[in-house]
Parts: C-alpha cells; structure tokens; sequence
C-alpha cells in the first residue's frame, strides 16, 4: 500500500518550514497506521531543524507528540484495533534486547534508539518524519493507548513534556509528604508542577520572574521562590527531596544544590551540555546530594502517565493553531510568547 503523505517540512538549516508531501514505508506486520489529529510543538523541533545539535538530515519533518486514530494494524498486532486513539512520543523504535530495553527503559537503548523523526529507520534505512504530518507507520511496541475522554489537544504534549518530568519523579518516588521544587515555568515547567502535585508532593517553583506566581499556583506549586532573591533562597535550604530543572540553556545550579536536602536530587531535563559554572561539591559532599540527568520515559512509563493523567483530567495547557502558522509559532516560542505549549490542528492540512 503506497502512503501518499502530507506534511510541512524544513528543507535547509533556518529556513521556513513549507508544505511537503512524501511517501511513509509499507506497513510492516507488528505496525499500526495512524491518522493524526493533533501534533504538539516541541522547542526541540526548533533545535533539530536549525541544527543546533549537529546532525540535520533534510528534508526534515519535526513533531514528535503525536495524537491520532489507529486506521489500520499489521497482522501480528494485537493491542490496537482500527477506531483506537493512539500516540507516539519521542522514539518509534529501539534494539529491545540490551538491558536498558529488557527494563523496558527504550529511550537508553544501548544501540541507541530510533527517533521519531530526523532519524533512519533500522529495518529498511529510511528515514524517519514527524507529526507534522497527516499520517504515521510506526511499530506496535511504540504507540500507546491514549485514554478515552481526555481532552486530545492538551493530551499531545504529554508525550514529550509529560513523560520528560513524569519519568524522574517516579525514579525518585515522589508522593505524599515529598517536596518537589522545579525550576523553570515552561512547556515541561508547568507539567512538572502539574504532574508532581497529583502524585501527593508539595510543590515550589523556582523563577526569576515576580509575574509568575498567580500562574504558578493555578498549576498546583504551594510556594514560589524568586531565585534572584537571596534571602528567599536562603530560606529555601535543606528542604527538598527533588527538584526538576527545566530550564534549556547553560545556567549556574550552585544556588539551587543548598536548597535540597539531605540525599536529595537535583535532576536536569532541560539542558543538553557542559555545565557553567563548575558545580561545587561541597554542598554535594556535606549533605549527600547528587546532580543527576534525565530524558524522555521509556513505553511502559509513558503508558503509565497517560494512564495517571485519564484519570486526574491532566493535560497541558495549549494554544492550538493551524499549521500554516507554525513558523509564526516557532518565532514566538523563541521568545517564551506560549502558555505553556503550541499544538497543530492536523485537520488544517486537509
């Protein structure tokens, strides 16, 4: 079956992304079809396309939290039927034989796992697109079941934001009477909040922005602590058992390792290289405190979340716009213009 595929596509480094059209691989037995309805905007799309990482491979079609229907199942699948919403996340495919993938933890695939777009296609060497796009082929082992009754558009971004912050808060086994801090209030900020307040935990945010608090609390945080502010840091000391930095850019963690407490975490979901300044260990070393990193969740935690946010009515706060706008959008998520997630409406392709 030949799939005739529409989508919007970036074609060099920096340029506007424009309408494509291409063909998706032959389902194979163990895959499902879906038909996409909502794509969430990732502001790891922006960096793949402008290659900030290294390793753009154009044409490139980005989005990688993916809601849709299952319009057709490989022989061998057994999980999904035709009708069935279903998403995809960050990863369409993994070795599943080393032990990070026997864990069931894909994401750390010893092999490296396949992503759902920018990537190649281990089977047949093609390479993979994205949920800009009006239709996917992907494995069954890589799609969940997305909870009937969940608003769809606000539940897009749970594959991506969502499992990004729900993955070290189970790690670290936040619930009742744990404290949680998060730095940063953005697409993954506000679903950590969201996500750690539901799971019983007290939560603070950390900001440099005063503006932040009313929405801040509207999300679930207790406390909001301005970071620029020495004496509220101070008072923060030795208080918490995790905190989640979200924040995408180099910054100084030297304020915020005081503030955990004994053998508390410090986890980095944001940020992707060389940390500057240096980290003191001091504070790490008289108070058995660790810097830790985390990415994405693996399938079975991803089923777990959707699961948790069907039945606590969690999803993401979005703006949902068609996708003629999306380099509109990108721009403006350059400049943090978003509460707290921009996700395309496919049906504009249509």
């Amino acid at each position: 079956m030949v799939m005739n595929v529409k989508g919007y596509a970036a074609l060099a480094v920096k340029e506007d992304l424009v309408p494509h059209s291409f063909v998706r691989r032959d389902p194979r037995e163990d895959d499902v079809v879906i038909d996409i309805l909502y794509s969430g905007v990732c502001h790891s799309d922006i960096h793949n396309a402008y290659n900030d990482w290294g390793g753009a491979k154009y044409p490139m079609v980005p989005g990688h939290e993916i809601i849709g229907r299952v319009i057709h199942v490989g022989k061998s699948v057994t999980k999904f039927k035709v009708g069935d919403l279903a998403g995809v996340g960050c990863m369409v495919d993994s070795c599943q034989h080393c032990s990070a993938c026997e864990q069931g933890l894909e994401q750390y695939c010893e092999e490296g796992n396949t992503l759902t777009y920018n990537d190649t296609d281990r089977h047949d060497g093609l390479p993979t697109f994205g949920g800009y796009s009006d239709k996917i082929v992907v494995t069954d082992k890589f799609v969940v079941k997305v909870p009937e009754g969940i608003d769809l558009r606000g539940a897009a971004p749970l594959l991506c934001a969502g499992i990004t912050t729900w993955s070290p808060l189970r790690h670290w086994q936040v619930g009742e009477g744990s404290k949680v801090a998060v730095v940063g209030l953005g697409g993954l900020g506000h679903m950590a909040i969201k996500l750690a307040n539901a799971l019983g935990a007290e939560v603070t945010l950390f900001t440099r922005s005063p503006g932040k608090e009313a929405d801040a609390r509207r999300l679930g945080a207790r406390h909001v602590v301005l970071s620029t502010d020495s004496e509220q840091m101070k008072a923060s000391a030795n208080q918490f058992d995790l905190i989640i930095d979200t924040v995408p850019y180099v910054h100084d963690l030297n304020p915020y390792i005081p503030t955990l407490a004994l053998s508390g975490t410090l986890v980095l979901v944001g940020y992707l290289g060389a940390l500057d300044p240096f980290v003191n260990s001091v504070p790490l070393i008289l108070g058995r405190r660790s810097v830790a990193g985390s990415v994405i969740g693996g399938i079975a935690e991803t089923q777990e979340m959707l699961d948790f946010c069907g039945q606590h009515g969690i999803t993401a706060d979005v703006e949902v716009i068609n996708i003629q706008d999306i380099n509109h959008a990108w721009q403006r998520m350059l400049k943090s213009d978003v509460k707290y997630r921009f996700v395309i409406d496919i049906a504009s392709l249509k």
